[in-house]
């Protein structure tokens, strides 16, 4: 049975529900951004590639397929996206970085337009303007919002994010043979290599071992390749809104774990996101519903007459 934009969208949100904890993880972990880095791209990294090589059926021809331009920018967006929020999280507040990282929708929808010309509904439209205004409420509080360099220079790490994943999986969408498994744990490895490199192996076991390799083994992991995959079966700007919830659910994790409570601005915010995206969701699959039951036209039942 062919898999519809539906299944795009509930893997969709799959990854994103999976990926909500990994604040909290790299808050406890107590790692600074490149040891944090190091860990997280170096376990996703080989966790891919050894499900890459046992997984795989042609590996010659995955591997013909790396050895082209668009796998190459596809590496990259992984790099840039597995260094750029670590470091982003260890310099700045959260806020400015997860107010950059909300663009994804707005960056998947315009890159979609540009270099594909992939129409985007006016629904999404709609939900993506709901989402943003919901995200800036939140996450914009008087503490927060001052423009000090720290949070400029997380909400430009946070817009880097934004970017890469956009393109990501803009990209995917449009090059369904790209192998997914080898693309992402190549620029997983190499933002790793980075974090090792620049921490050095006598420190990268500073701090909560259990809570970074939490994150890395078990939640980058699952919830990069459902993003990734979902992306080959529903718009990029749909994968993207779905994302968002990491926004709005992160902070409710990091209360849990750590008593710090969302402010009153963060819940009313997150409501608003969180609505949003459940209406778009089952809007989406209500509108799927009715045209899978739709007739097909010309296939009314022939009348019989007496002389038939």
């Amino acid at each position: 049975m062919a898999r519809t934009s539906a299944f795009g969208l509930g893997l969709a949100l799959a990854g994103a529900l999976i990926l909500t904890p990994d604040a909290l993880l790299m808050r406890v972990s107590g790692m600074d951004g490149f040891q944090m880095l190091g860990w997280r791209g170096m376990c996703m990294g080989v966790i891919f590639m050894t499900a890459w090589a046992l997984t795989a059926s042609n590996h010659r021809a995955d591997l013909a397929r790396l050895a082209g331009p668009t796998a190459a920018l596809v590496i990259l967006c992984h790099a840039l996206n597995a260094s750029l929020f670590p470091l982003g999280i260890a310099i700045s507040p959260v806020a400015p970085v997860l107010l950059g990282v909300a663009t994804v929708p707005v960056w998947s929808a315009l890159l979609a337009r540009l270099l594909h010309g992939e129409a985007t509904s006016t629904a999404t439209w709609v939900a993506i303007t709901l989402v943003m205004a919901g995200l800036a409420y939140a996450v914009t509080d008087t503490g927060d919002a001052a423009l000090d360099p720290a949070s400029l220079i997380g909400a430009a790490c946070g817009l880097g994010v934004a970017l890469a994943l956009a393109l990501n999986f803009v990209t995917l969408r449009h090059h369904p043979d790209l192998p997914l498994l080898p693309v992402i744990g190549i620029g997983a490895l190499i933002a790793g290599a980075a974090g090792w490199t620049l921490t050095g192996p006598a420190q990268m076991a500073q701090g909560h071992l259990w809570a970074i390799l939490t994150a890395s083994i078990v939640i980058l992991p699952l919830s990069f390749f459902a993003l990734s995959q979902a992306s080959r079966y529903t718009a990029a700007a749909n994968v993207s809104l779905l994302l968002l919830l990491e926004t709005v659910l992160a902070p409710i994790w990091v209360w849990l774990g750590t008593g710090e409570a969302p402010s009153r601005r963060m819940v009313i915010g997150g409501t608003i996101v969180v609505l949003t995206l459940a209406v778009y969701v089952l809007r989406a699959r209500r509108v799927r519903g009715l045209a899978s039951r739709a007739p097909l036209p010309n296939t009314a039942p022939r009348q019989t007459t007496p002389d038939s």
